[in-house]
């Protein structure tokens, strides 16, 4: 399952997802376009760990999060209509 990171800092917020080098054993962290995340969290093949800057705080969102946290932290796009 793929796994997406979500930065919320006080003034934006952005999506990132790490890719392992397999040869050297270096982590590439690279960001990643909302529509992406959206399209595969629709699929069911991925969490988005969401990190607040400001307090520290993390919140794994997936499949079977509430549609309540799914909005607050990911947005109402991210919400499967079929559920």
């Amino acid at each position: 399952m793929n796994r997406y990171t979500k930065i919320i800092s006080m003034m934006d917020s952005y999506y990132t997802k790490d890719y392992e080098k397999q040869k050297k054993n270096i982590t590439k962290i690279r960001e990643v376009r909302e529509e992406t995340v959206r399209k595969f969290f629709l699929q069911g093949d991925c969490e988005v760990l969401v990190i607040l800057e400001d307090s520290g705080r993390e919140i794994l969102i997936d499949d079977f999060s509430s549609d309540e946290d799914i909005k607050k932290y990911l947005g109402a796009k991210f919400i499967n209509k079929k559920r």
